[in-house]
This record gives C-alpha cells, structure tokens and sequence, in this order.
C-alpha cells in the first residue's frame, strides 16, 4: 500500500489515503494537485507536513519510473536502445546484461522495430513507448505516468495500457484528462483544489461525478 497521512505537499492537502496495488488514474481540474500527487509519490517532493510511505518505505528509497506529458524534454541519447538503457547504464550495469534486459524488453513491448532507430527520427507515440520502456528497464515498484495520454490515440492508449497491465509493476499511477482512460484504471482519486473529494473504484468515484465533464463519455452514452 502507498499510505498518506496528515501529509501536507505544496498545494496538496491529505488527511489519510490509502492506494492499493494496480492502475490508479488520478483527475482533476488543472491546479487541483494531480501533478504534486504524483511527485509526491516519487519523492520529487517532499512533504511539509505528515508523511507517506510506499510498504512502509519512503519513496526516495523506492525504485521509481517516470513518463511525462512531453518525453522529448528529458531525451539523453541519440539512439533508442541507448535512451532505454540510460537508467541501467547510470548504476553501471554490466553491458552484456543491459544489451539482454533491453532487447527483452523491447521485445515483449513490441517496440524491437525501434532497436536501429534515432529518438529525433520518431513520432511522439514512440516517444512515448520509448520513455515507457526506460522506466520501466530497471523494474521499478512505482511506476508515473503524467498526463502522458494527451496527445495519443486510442489505439495507442490501448497498447501502453496493455504493456502496463502485462509490466506487473505494483503501483501504477497517472494523471489523465482523459477520462476513458482513467475508468481503465483499478482505483481513481478525484481531487479538486488540492484535497481529495471521491476516492475509491471507477464505479464508486464516477458514479459520484455523473452529471459533471468527468463522467466517461463511453459510459454516457450505454446508459
């Protein structure tokens, strides 16, 4: 379990939660705290006030992945295998084993059609799986991912949704503004200026926004 308690974090302000194992999609309006969750988790940011622990450790001791909005702002190297190799190359991990974790990886994501190319030379959903595949190369147990569904496609969702749900990473947690993904997820937290109105099961949070921007429209639309 991730636990928050008493935590006070910028703008964020969290009494007690708990976030169990899985997919949680974190919503809101802009402003609302979703990005200081977030960095919260990975321990970016430290609180001011209380604590929260990842199974009972602080999350600067917990091997963290990160996926933002624009992957193109924290591209190191020039070539694929390289960029996803970054975080392994950085704890200097023998060579012969970063050339086998990355080819299986790629492999397993789909993505071993990248392995020649250059980062400047793909689209911005390959950017994406690449920044994916290296947070997830060192087999992290909190995996980030903000926002990182804004300029995607749904069948591109749906294939990032499928290399997380197969990753088997403990904690999954993204901010979305869409909310077709956020209903894909296993537990959603609603925050609206910087506190937590509804957290709980996609059915028991969106039940609870139906007559508001945040009902999935999929869901609207097979009542």
């Amino acid at each position: 379990m991730i636990t928050f308690d008493h935590l006070r974090c910028k703008n964020l302000f969290i009494d007690f939660l708990v976030i169990p194992e899985g997919i949680t999609s974190v919503i809101g309006k802009n402003g609302s705290g979703k990005t200081t969750l977030l960095k919260a988790c990975t321990g970016i940011f430290l609180p001011e006030e209380g604590s929260i622990q990842v199974d009972s450790t602080l999350p600067r001791e917990t091997e963290t992945g990160w996926v933002n909005e624009f992957p193109d702002r924290n591209i190191l190297f020039n070539r694929v295998p390289d960029e996803i190799a970054a975080a392994l190359r950085f704890r200097q991990v023998p060579c012969d084993e970063i050339d086998v974790r990355v080819a299986a990886l790629m492999e397993s994501m789909g993505i071993l059609h990248l392995k020649e190319r250059l980062m400047r030379e793909l689209s911005g959903g390959e950017k994406i799986l690449v920044a994916l595949a290296a947070a997830l190369i060192h087999r992290p147990r909190v995996l980030v991912l903000d926002e990182y569904d804004s300029h995607l496609d749904a069948k591109k969702v749906g294939e990032i949704e499928r290399i997380i749900r197969k990753s088997n990473v403990p904690y999954v947690i993204r901010c979305t503004q869409q909310m077709e993904t956020a209903a894909l997820g296993d537990f959603v937290i609603f925050l609206e200026e910087g506190r937590i109105n509804y957290a709980g099961t996609p059915g028991s949070v969106f039940a609870q926004l139906k007559n508001t921007p945040f009902y999935p429209f999929s869901w609207r639309i097979q009542e």
